[in-house]
């Protein structure tokens, strides 16, 4: 059993109550319905009831009729969430009438839900714009206790098995923040420790890249590393990390040896933590093309309730993975 059907097992033995907020979606609906088949989640779509009825019946959806269908536009909650969106916003001057606005938007209906209890997590992005997923994310759930950023990572399934965890790696940032301080890139670390132990079941082995390994090199942009890999280990003490490391040190027993050789870190990373989101993006897309990697994600972590963006050019399989994930992440977090 791989690491994704072992996710969908976790998933199936304690279901969670996901909210998918672009219910009227055909992608969406169509995991959706594979989703309850596989008994994986409790689902609730939002959107005008008839027309996803419609829209099931159109393409042969048997098993949405199991997921609970809610109306933003009217629901008998609407009025609770108004309230509790207009107290989590009094201090930016939310007035009551914006309130009754957004809580009939899908995107804020559904992070109001979590922050409620009446439901454990979510996944959007197949025709919202990430920035539109984030945003009430950011002002209804917030962040973890001691995590001020949310980043994205990916699993990254290689084809070389002597690579990382028999082949599967985890890289981040590739999806959130542009060019984090190293207070951040410390937090990216600790959260991606947290997203490989609740996702990839692994003991992570992280290393801090940039182009010197252990001083070969001096610029700000390595001190920004060795200060981010430091914070990182005050942070999570027990946490088994090293940097500055070149991407070769981290990966590769025989350079670890020569460039690194006291390090536990060198040589059997399984995870990479990138200076930026423009040197991430860049790597694993590389690794996915060229190397014929498969790549789930972005797992968004650092959140203090699971939130995922999916691509607006996501598959029905990529949704399914991340309800799964999704779920992972929430009995973690439990």
């Amino acid at each position: 059993m791989n690491l994704i059907q072992d996710i969908i097992a976790r998933a199936k033995e304690n279901p969670q109550h996901i909210v998918l907020p672009e219910g009227t979606e055909e992608r969406t609906l169509r995991a959706a319905d594979m989703l309850l088949r596989d008994k994986v989640a409790k689902l609730t779509l939002i959107g005008n009831p008839d027309e996803i009825k419609a829209l099931a019946k159109e393409l042969n959806l048997d098993h949405i009729a199991k997921a609970t269908l809610l109306n933003p536009a009217n629901h008998e909650k609407k009025q609770q969430y108004a309230e509790l969106l207009m107290e989590l916003r009094k201090k930016k001057g939310m007035t009551a009438e914006e309130a009754d606005k957004l809580v009939q938007d899908p995107l804020y209906l559904a992070c109001l839900m979590i922050k409620s209890g009446d439901a454990d997590g979510e996944i959007a992005g197949a025709r919202s714009a990430t920035g539109d997923v984030l945003r009430p994310a950011l002002q209804i759930i917030k962040t973890l206790p001691g995590i001020s950023c949310v980043s994205g990572t990916f699993l990254m399934f290689l084809k070389d098995n002597f690579y990382g965890e028999d082949g599967l790696m985890l890289f981040a940032d590739c999806a959130v923040m542009p060019n984090p301080t190293a207070p951040e890139l410390a937090q990216i670390a600790v959260s991606t420790a947290l997203t490989a132990r609740a996702i990839a079941a692994i003991e992570p082995r992280i290393a801090m890249l940039s182009f010197s390994t252990k001083g070969s090199a001096k610029n700000e942009v390595i001190d920004k590393v060795v200060e981010a890999t430091r914070i990182a280990k005050e942070m999570m003490p027990n946490l088994n990390i090293d940097g500055e490391l070149q991407a070769d040190a981290a990966i590769v027993p025989k350079v670890a040896a020569l460039k690194a050789p006291e390090s536990k870190v060198a040589g059997k990373a399984n995870v990479l933590v990138f200076p930026n989101l423009e040197v991430g993006n860049i790597a694993y897309k590389l690794v996915q093309r060229l190397g014929h990697a498969e790549a789930v994600g972005p797992i968004l972590q650092g959140m203090a309730a699971p939130v995922n963006d999916l691509s607006r050019g996501c598959s029905v399989e990529d949704i399914y993975k991340m309800v799964a994930i999704t779920a992972n992440q929430a009995i973690a977090l439990k």
